[in-house]
Parts: C-alpha cells; sequence; structure tokens
C-alpha cells in the first residue's frame, strides 16, 4: 500500500504534530508478520502472563505472607477451630469468603502451568526450526533465561498456601540446598531464617514471587519482543519466501485483530479449565507441619522431572575431612536441569562452529531437513520425558501392581538408553520423510487413476503437486560442510591440521551430509523435460527403458512422467532406495 489507512494517518498526524512520532508509526504499525500457526506459540506464553499478572494482583489484595500462628474459623467446617499459619488461612478465606476468589485463585494456576508450558513449547518450535541461528543467538539465551525464571516462578508461587503438600515440596528444596558443599548450611538458615522450617519462608517467597522474578521477566519479555520486532520474524519456506522479504500480513490491522481474538481465546480456555477443572484444592491437603506426610503426592508438570532424578538416584555420598557430600541430592537437583539449560545454550555456537556458517537465517527450516538437530532434539525431549514419568513410580506401581524396585531399575536403564534410541528413530524418519518429498517433487501425487498403456502394463497416473506445497519443499537448504580433503599437492586445508580441526572436520560431515539431495533432475521431470546430463537418476545409476524421457517420447516418456518406479535419493553408505 502506497497511502496509509484513515485510522493510521489520522493518529500519526496528531502524534508527529506534538511528538514528532508520525513517520514511526506509519512504519511500524504497517510491518509485516508471516502468517503461520507455530508462531502463536510464543504468544500463548506471553498472554499466559499477561493474565497471571492480573489474576496475581487481585490474589495479593487479600493474601497474609506470614506464617504467625492463628486458629481457623472460616467457612469451611472441617477446618474450624485447627491451628495454622496466616497464610494457609488467608488462601482458605480467598477460596470460600471472597467473592469470585477460588475462581481467580484458579485461573492464575492454571494460566501458571500454561505459561510455563507454551514456553516450553515456544523453545521447542525455535530448536527444531534453526530459528536461533545468527542473528538470534541473543534472543534465544533470553528465552532460555526466560524458561529458568518461570521455573524459579513457579516454585515460589507454589509454596505460598503453606498446605501440606506444598511444605513437602518446600522440604525437598530445603534439602536439596543443604546438599550444596561448604555453603549449603549457611543459604538455608539464610532462606529460612533459622532451622526448618523457620518463620521467614513464606514472607521471602512472596516477595520473591510477586516483585522480583516478576520484574526480571517483565524486563526480558520487553527486550526479547523489541529483539524479534527489529530483526524481523523468521518465516517458512514456501512461494516467494526469500532471506531479504517477509510474506504475511501487516500488524495493523491484521495481526493486531487475530492477536486480540488469539488473546481472547486463551483466556476463555483458562477460565474454562478453572470453573470445571478442580486443580489444588488446599483445604483437602490441610495445613503444613513437619511431623505430617502424605501419600501420592505430586508437584506441578514442570518440576516433575527433578522429583523423577531423586527417585531414580542411588543412595551415594561422599564422606571426606569431616564433611558429607549428599551426592544422591546434589547430582539429581543440579545435573539434569544443568545438562539440559547448558546444552541448549551453547548449541547455537556449536552448530556455528560445526558447521562453519555464518550467514544470517531468516527462513526456518523444516525439522526433517536436518535430521541430526531433530534426533538431538527428540533425545533432550526423551530424557526430560523419561525423568518426568518416574516421578510417578508410586502412583505407576501402585496402579498397575509394578514392584517399586522394578520400575526404578527400569527408569536407570531407561535415562540412558532411551535418548539414544529416541535419536535414531527420529533420524531415520527424518531421512524417511524427506525421501518422501524427494518423490513428492519427481513423480507427483497420486490420483487414483488406473491408465492402460499401449502395450498393456497397467499403471496409476499421477499429477504435479501443487505449486505451494512444491515450493515449500524446495526451500531445503544445504547444511554447509567444511572440507576435510587435501588440495592437488596433498596439503589438507588450514582448519583441518590440528586434532581439534580434524575433529571438527568429522563432526560437521556428520551433521550436515545430506543424504537426499534435492536434484533439479526431479523438477524437469516433474514439468515433462529431459533432464540435462543424461538419463540417469539423482543416486548415479543408468535408469533402464529411458524412464526419464519426457512425455511427448512415447511409452517411455509416459511412464516417466505418470508412474513412482523411479529411484531417488541415497542412503548414508551409497544404496539406492526405491
Amino acid at each position: 500500500m502506497e497511502t496509509a489507512p484513515k485510522a493510521i494517518a489520522g493518529v500519526a498526524t496528531f502524534l508527529d504534530d506534538r511528538v514528532g512520532a508520525g513517520s514511526f508509526l506509519k512504519r511500524n504499525l504497517r510491518k509485516i508478520f508471516p502468517d503461520h500457526w507455530s508462531f502463536l506459540l510464543g504468544e500463548i506464553a506471553l498472554y499466559s502472563f499477561i493474565i497471571l499478572l492480573l489474576t496475581g494482583t487481585f490474589l495479593t489484595f487479600w493474601f497474609r505472607p506470614s506464617m504467625g500462628e492463628v486458629v481457623y474459623s472460616g467457612s469451611y467446617q472441617p477446618l474450624v477451630g485447627v491451628k495454622m499459619s496466616e497464610a494457609y488461612a488467608s488462601a482458605l478465606n480467598i477460596s470460600f469468603d471472597v467473592r469470585g476468589g477460588l475462581l481467580i485463585r484458579q485461573i492464575h494456576h492454571w494460566a501458571a502451568l500454561l505459561f510455563v508450558a507454551g514456553m516450553t513449547v515456544h523453545m521447542l518450535r525455535v530448536f527444531f526450526t534453526g530459528a536461533y541461528r545468527k542473528p538470534r543467538e541473543l534472543n534465544w539465551l533470553i528465552g532460555l533465561g526466560l524458561l529458568t525464571l518461570a521455573l524459579l516462578e513457579g516454585l515460589t508461587g507454589y509454596s505460598l498456601p503453606d498446605d501440606l503438600l506444598s511444605g513437602a515440596g518446600l522440604r525437598i528444596t530445603q534439602g536439596v540446598i543443604l546438599g550444596i558443599p561448604v555453603v549449603g548450611t549457611y543459604l538455608a538458615f539464610l532462606l529460612f531464617g533459622g532451622e526448618y522450617p523457620g518463620q521467614d519462608i513464606i514472607s521471602r517467597f512472596f516477595t520473591i514471587h510477586i516483585l522480583l522474578i516478576p520484574g526480571i521477566l517483565l524486563a526480558l519479555i520487553s527486550a526479547h519482543l523489541v529483539l524479534m520486532w527489529v530483526q524481523k520474524h523468521t518465516q517458512m519456506p514456501g512461494t516467494g519466501r526469500t532471506e531479504k522479504n517477509v510474506v504475511g500480513a501487516p500488524f495493523f490491522p491484521s495481526f493486531m485483530a487475530k492477536s486480540g481474538a488469539f488473546f481472547l481465546f486463551t483466556f476463555a480456555v483458562v477460565a474454562l479449565l478453572a470453573t470445571f477443572a478442580q486443580i489444588n484444592p488446599i483445604w483437602l491437603f490441610g495445613p503444613y507441619t513437619p511431623a505430617d506426610i502424605g501419600a501420592g503426592s505430586q508437584p506441578d508438570f514442570y518440576m516433575g522431572f527433578l522429583e523423577g532424578s531423586l527417585r531414580l538416584m542411588p543412595a551415594w555420598e561422599i564422606n571426606f575431612l569431616g564433611y558429607t557430600l549428599s551426592l544422591s541430592v546434589l547430582i539429581p537437583a543440579l545435573l539434569p536441569m544443568g545438562i539440559i539449560l547448558t546444552i541448549l545454550a551453547l548449541y547455537p555456537f556449536v552448530e556455528q562452529w560445526v558447521t562453519g556458517d555464518r550467514r544470517e537465517h531468516h527462513t526456518a527450516d523444516r525439522p526433517r531437513n536436518n535430521p541430526v538437530r531433530t534426533g538431538i532434539g527428540c533425545a533432550g525431549i526423551t530424557f526430560y520425558g523419561l525423568l518426568w514419568l518416574l516421578g510417578a513410580n508410586d502412583e505407576i506401581s501402585a496402579n498397575f501392581h509394578i514392584s517399586l524396585y522394578e520400575t526404578t531399575i527400569f527408569g536407570r536403564f531407561a535415562i540412558f538408553l532411551g535418548p539414544a534410541i529416541a535419536f535414531f528413530v527420529a533420524y531415520r524418519i527424518c531421512i524417511g520423510l524427506q525421501r518422501r518429498d524427494a518423490a513428492l517433487l519427481s513423480h507427483g501425487v497420486e490420483t487414483g487413476v488406473i491408465k492402460r498403456l499401449p502395450h498393456g502394463e497397467y499403471i496409476e497416473v499421477h499429477t504435479p503437486s501443487a505449486q505451494d506445497i512444491a515450493d515449500h519443499i524446495r526451500g531445503k537448504k544445504e547444511i554447509p560442510i567444511i572440507e576435510s580433503g587435501v588440495d592437488g599437492e596433498g596439503v589438507p586445508p588450514k582448519e583441518t591440521r590440528t586434532v581439534i580441526g580434524r575433529l571438527r572436520a568429522r563432526m560437521s560431515r556428520a551433521y550436515g551430509t545430506d543424504h537426499v539431495p534435492f536434484i533439479e533432475e526431479h523438477a524437469a521431470i516433474t514439468a515433462g523435460e529431459r533432464p540435462h546430463g543424461g538419463d540417469r537418476s539423482p543416486d548415479g545409476d543408468q535408469s533402464q527403458g529411458g524412464d526419464h524421457a519426457h512425455a511427448g517420447d512415447g511409452q517411455a516418456g509416459e511412464r516417466a512422467s505418470l508412474t513412482g518406479r523411479r529411484r531417488f535419493g541415497g542412503s548414508g553408505g551409497g544404496r539406492p532406495s526405491r
């Protein structure tokens, strides 16, 4: 559009006459955003955070972050006359005596779960499509910081009601802190204000939960959105989409209308869950006392993997010079989270080092087109999922009548074998999907129409795939590989003359080798033209019967354009596939 809509022009003129912001608004309100469903995953996390801020503000009006002891005299009769903390009593008061309090509290809790889930799925989308590559490495690190802070925010908020379930989680937290060598005891006394449970933990968690972490989250989310706005959004490959343009709809009015509707839809889903699906019924758990325990207690899903690691870890400890190092607590608490976050933080830079690719990337990859990256991602999901699943090993044993010892032993083996199997399976699936894409380009789409050729053979007629689908498939880009061969004088490249350089070259070949290249021959065959360079299949084998001739060359040409018998691609060992 050469001129801005009247609604934009009027506002821009008004602001430009007063603060000189007209050109800024005209430029940014017409910013183009790509149209793809996967880009809305991050918005779910953003809208959940907004809901959390609104409902959290409401709850702070009635919640009392104190561990002072009171006798309950509210509306919930089973607990009348029971001694409890002011925090627990105020949480009960919100649930039963404040108009709409239980609904708002449950909306807050469901929004918290959706916030973490939305960020997790959004980061998986970014990882599998390679949207973390240059120039978006900084935004990727900000996203990791947001996810880590969200986990801490969930832990502090989960502990505030001071019920029996949250108190059990606090006890585990205190045990993890005590497991830190040398300084663990001092940190525990500092946080809890004395011997467990102390008198200060609720008030300190309350300050962290409503002030410190939300402030940092708000700052990081703002930085994340500003960087995304400046660097422009990635887009999926397709017709007319390149590394230098964005195909989509303008921010105003299209994207604003769509985002506004999506926010209302997200809020409606959370509200319906809060209305019909009970969550965290603290009145059933009772107040927390260190002497009481509960069976079958489970944390929120985002802390389940830490619970699972604690249950799988053998009872190992080291005694040295009068100090005890509790590996059975320290390793499960720090190692799984450390492994996942460290790998994610370093991955963009390691991939750049392995491939030598320092180009800017504004078009996302299809996960199938980078099998190694997809395999690594699936291995990480399996590692997390097994820990999460085995965090409920007692429930599994009780409901499926399996020995608790057997589930634990299974988990200890599965946590190492599962990710390796997941990598291999995901890798092979990606190769298979690439071969399917190559077949779609070369042979077209099955029509279900059976045709008899003049010499008596029956074939199924294929038709070329739609242009947008073909362009989406052709968006596959070659992964750069660091060359390790010698030149004409037998001298290897400078980068591969050291041990690290040779290792890098081998890693580069393993990471970037394309086992199913999309040769231009496919497009030529689909278009009914004779490809240059003779009648050879992409894997280099001579085709029989002139299968690659164009449709005008009689029976052989008709078979080439209508049937799907031609070989394509190659496996890692160079073996042809049909």
